[in-house]
């Protein structure tokens, strides 16, 4: 699926760039799992992408779904870099409590997956409402949400995965086409 991807893309170069990433190692796992799809450098990689007549490879936004494009990957590495900086200076604002709360709530296995979404993005809300407006509240939204998600692995990494997930479910449901403008 076109879009989860570029939600995986994005989150996962976000947490790669971002400052105080505790978790690198469980982070690199995600790929060789298959749960974020390979990236080599600044491209994803797949032989599969046709090469056009024009010189281009395949692949571009289509009806909002991510067809391969190297091209968007790198996009989503600028946009994932920039918001990495934007979370280093929004990490202070959150609190450890709302942390700990999440981390709770993700080592608890009886939740569904749409009852730790809910609880993500009730958190995410909450934060949200508490910045100063200066931001857009989509952007503020999806920085609090990669931030979440950082500072919950670097809480305890073997929920790296779970939370991993999560956010890319929580942005690819609430974010989307705000993430498709942005590219």
């Amino acid at each position: 699926n076109g879009s989860v991807r570029m939600e995986h893309v994005l989150l996962y170069t976000f947490l790669e760039v971002s400052s105080d990433c505790n978790f690198r190692e469980q982070l690199h796992s995600l790929q060789s799992q298959g749960i974020v799809p390979f990236l080599k450098g600044s491209y994803c990689y797949d032989d599969e992408v046709e090469l056009q007549t024009d010189g281009n490879r395949s692949g571009h936004l289509q009806n909002g779904e991510l067809v391969h494009d190297p091209e968007v990957n790198e996009i989503l590495r600028i946009i994932a870099t920039q918001l990495a900086e934007i979370g280093d200076q929004l990490d202070k604002e959150i609190k450890p409590r709302a942390v700990n709360d999440l981390v709770q709530h993700f080592l608890n296995e009886n939740l569904s997956g749409e009852e730790i979404t809910r609880y993500m993005s009730e958190a995410v809300e909450g934060l949200a409402r508490a910045l100063p407006s200066d931001m857009e509240q989509e952007k503020a939204m999806l920085v609090l949400a990669m931030v979440l998600t950082k500072k919950i692995a670097n809480t305890m990494p073997s929920l790296l995965q779970r939370v991993f997930s999560t956010t890319v479910n929580y942005i690819s449901q609430q974010l989307h086409n705000y993430i498709v403008r942005m590219v």
